[in-house]
């Protein structure tokens, strides 16, 4: 029997009532074990305490500069990354953590990146905003607003000129939708039938301006409409229905080698970044409202105990074993070595590190 939650959502005025169990009858969905389901919770609750444990340690001074958490996006990554092919690649922006744990990153890898030591995934050199993981298929981590839009589209095209079945999910934030690269790419995507499916992340705001102040004509998929792209709004709180509507999304791409564009209605229980005074745009009572009624790690643990997959204690279990891991992994970045001084000029320009293959002339660093 169905369960029904009632919840407010983030626009005064406009109640709806959401059916938590929703899309669990779409065959992407029916497909899955039990074990399946309890992976697809412990990467939700890996990214929430991974989260939570990177927030401790930007507060201890261990991380320097931007941190843009992703408490509450759980459900996003880990349900759309969870339907990808061998072969489909991702791409986002920088609040990254989520989507680079969801492709297969290590909790010490990341951790590591974020505490700028040799022993991240870029070597300590690209930090919060730009983790990268190629062998994983995961293209970072874009500081740019939209910047990785076009990189997107262009992977897009690289996998139908190779003759793929394959697809690359780009991500990007509500606010990225007002950038002219972000058009430019929906343009060239639908021009040219490339295989990308365009996930906004609506999270209600960008940086301190809520989607309403910001962008004219909601919902944010019409932006497609122009160029003549498919589209689908979505519930980033139900893991389930995420994952129906991106498999949809990447059939498509499959089979007709064409664009989506999907808009998940989702939310950020910390600020746009850690030094972020979110509470001067939005109230205590709304945060609180989204985490007792729309939490999506809350709503899918219910789901599965209702479904007789999980129970309290293997739930708890869970919970104490990860809790564990992101503790270590922060042990593991704090005890590891910062980059030396000879790597600043590595990994730049690729003639550098390949010297004997070297074919430019003159000089390009300068003592």
């Amino acid at each position: 029997m169905a369960t029904k939650t009632k919840v407010n959502r983030r626009k005064p005025g406009n109640v709806a009532e959401f059916d938590i169990r929703s899309c669990a009858q779409a065959k992407v969905n029916k497909a899955l074990a039990a074990d399946d389901k309890i992976a697809l919770y412990r990467r939700m609750v890996a990214i929430r305490r991974f989260e939570e444990r990177s927030l401790r340690a930007y507060q201890q001074g261990k991380i320097a500069g931007f941190l843009h958490l992703y408490i509450g996006q759980e459900a996003v990554a880990t349900g759309a990354v969870s339907v990808m092919g061998a072969e489909d690649q991702v791409i986002t922006a920088y609040r990254d953590h989520g989507h680079a744990l969801a492709c297969g990153m290590g909790m010490r890898e990341c951790m590591a990146e974020l505490f700028g030591k040799t022993t991240g995934c870029c070597k300590g050199k690209g930090g919060s905003m730009h983790l990268f993981a190629p062998e994983k298929r995961f293209w970072g981590g874009h500081g740019i607003v939209a910047g990785q839009t076009p990189l997107g589209a262009g992977i897009a095209f690289a996998l139908k000129y190779q003759q793929k079945r394959a697809c690359c999910l780009c991500f990007l934030g509500d606010g990225a939708t007002n950038q002219g690269a972000f058009y430019e790419s929906l343009n060239l995507a639908s021009l040219w039938d490339l295989p990308v499916v365009f996930i906004i992340e609506n999270n209600g705001y960008s940086m301190g301006t809520a989607v309403q102040r910001h962008s004219a004509g909601l919902p944010l998929t019409k932006r497609g409409t122009g160029v003549g792209m498919e589209s689908a709004t979505c519930n980033g709180h139900l893991i389930y229905e995420v994952r129906a509507k991106t498999a949809e999304a990447i059939a498509r791409a499959y089979d007709q080698s064409k664009p989506t564009l999907i808009e998940v209605d989702t939310y950020r229980y910390r600020g746009h970044s850690v030094s972020d005074p979110d509470q001067t745009y939005r109230t205590k009572k709304e945060v609180e409202d989204y985490r007792k009624n729309r939490d999506p790690i809350t709503i899918f643990r219910e789901i599965l105990r209702e479904e007789e997959v999980m129970n309290d204690e293997q739930a708890s279990s869970i919970d104490r074993e990860i809790r564990k891991a992101a503790e270590e992994a922060a042990r593991f970045a704090d005890e590891s070595p910062f980059p030396p001084t000879e790597e600043l000029t590595r990994d730049i320009y690729w003639e550098e590190d390949n010297p004997e293959e070297k074919t430019s002339r003159g000089t390009i660093f300068f003592n």
